[in-house]
């Protein structure tokens, strides 16, 4: 059984797709061992709710060395799901290889400092690109500058709206999240 650590600073709809394909097979031989959060959040709930342990580490300089204490030794993987904290570079070459986050676009656009959630879709309107979707990736020191594991896209039409689009990435966050974690732990 392959031990998952799952990171998370909000609602953790992304960890409860990852618990629910666990739950049902698609991830197969695997289990969240512990849900991590950077601030007081419904994650840390839903974690309770599938009485799976979990920490709140408050943010700050001294986050990813508190992190590197309470993630055990025998985790194969770290997500990074809604995840907003930037990791040290140290934290992220001790674990090279074995974490991976999900960005709500198609990197390496709208990638970086500050690109997170509805950032990310302003500035793809902004840009009036003809695509946009989901990237699972690497997590290196370059904030979202891992290689990409699994990507999928779909056409932005001239209706679409931040909004629209921030539905239209989260459904293929739910379709690419366990097929890349899957092929991340060799599944």
């Amino acid at each position: 059984m392959k031990n998952i650590v799952v990171l998370v600073s909000g609602s953790g709809t992304n960890l409860q797709r990852i618990l629910d394909t666990i739950e049902s097979g698609e991830i197969q031989n695997a289990r969240v061992s512990l849900v991590v959060a950077d601030r007081e959040c419904y994650g840390l709930e839903r974690a309770k709710n599938h009485h799976i342990k979990n920490i709140l580490i408050p943010r700050g300089k001294n986050f990813s060395s508190e992190l590197s204490k309470v993630i055990p030794e025998n985790t194969d993987l770290i997500v990074l799901a809604g995840f907003l904290s930037i990791l040290k570079p140290e934290f992220c070459e001790n674990w090279n290889g074995k974490i991976i986050n999900i960005h709500p676009a198609l990197l390496p656009k709208f990638g970086g400092k500050g690109m997170w959630g509805m950032n990310v879709h302003n500035a793809v309107i902004e840009a009036k690109e003809k695509e946009s979707g989901a990237t699972v990736h690497f997590v290196t020191p370059g904030i979202d500058e891992g290689q990409a594991i699994l990507q999928k896209a779909f056409d932005v039409t001239e209706n679409d709206t931040p909004e629209t689009l921030a539905g239209k990435v989260h459904k293929i966050e739910y379709e690419i999240f366990p097929i890349a974690i899957n092929k991340v732990l060799g599944n």
